[in-house]
């Protein structure tokens, strides 16, 4: 049996994370790593799922209070796991001792000796919505999906983005929100965009061609 396929789609032999291709992670799992619940595709090896807690009663509160899209179960054992998401675009971000923000809805997975928290943006009232972020800290990698091809912004002037696209961010920034409501302002995709993240300083912010995967609707 014979196919190009056979050759352009084999799995790569790695430990860690690593990208199998542009729409799959492949973890070489020799010991545990945390993922969104939901997204494993494959695996080989003797490899175990269990639902992850919040871990601490902070986190637990934050997200009850939040609604923080990051569901996580962690991954142990030895062997090959593939992650995807709906055939979203997958990138892998390296923390070397600094700190990453990221929208809890584009997290696809990350290492476990990383530190994580649940922040609020400073001036999002509850009524806001979706401006509650998970910020990672320390030495590892981080997956992240995101709904289209992303752009990153270079932050050296006030910058703005739709808070359904922004993905992640340096966590260095200053970051808070900007109400445009004006009758009439349709400047980005959805109705009148009232309500944008606002950046200043020095970093970068990745930005995705979407506001995220519509809602599914309950029949």
């Amino acid at each position: 049996m014979r196919s190009a396929l056979f050759q352009s789609s084999r799995e790569i032999g790695r430990e860690g994370m690593a990208l199998q291709n542009g729409k799959m992670l492949r973890v070489g799992l020799n010991g545990e790593v945390l993922a969104r619940q939901g997204s494993m595709v494959a695996y080989q090896g003797d490899v175990d799922f269990s639902y992850e807690g919040s871990g601490n009663v902070g986190r637990f509160l934050k997200k009850a209070f939040t609604g923080e899209g990051m569901p996580l179960m962690r991954i142990t054992g030895r062997g090959d796991v593939f992650l995807a998401r709906d055939a979203w675009d997958i990138h892998l971000i390296d923390l070397e001792g600094d700190s990453l923000t990221v929208n809890g809805d584009n997290v696809l997975a990350f290492e476990a000796g990383l530190s994580w928290d649940i922040n609020r943006i400073k001036g999002a009232g509850i009524a806001a919505g979706g401006l509650f972020n998970t910020v990672f800290t320390g030495q590892g990698r981080v997956a992240v999906a995101c709904h289209g091809a992303p752009v990153l912004l270079n932050v050296d002037q006030p910058t703005f983005v739709d808070t359904d696209a922004a993905v992640a961010w340096s966590s260095s920034l200053q970051a808070g929100v900007r109400s445009t409501m004006k009758a009439g302002a349709l400047i980005g995709r959805g109705s009148g965009e009232a309500v944008q993240l606002a950046f200043q300083g020095q970093g970068f912010v990745l930005v995705q061609a979407s506001e995220g995967a519509p809602p599914v609707s309950q029949a």
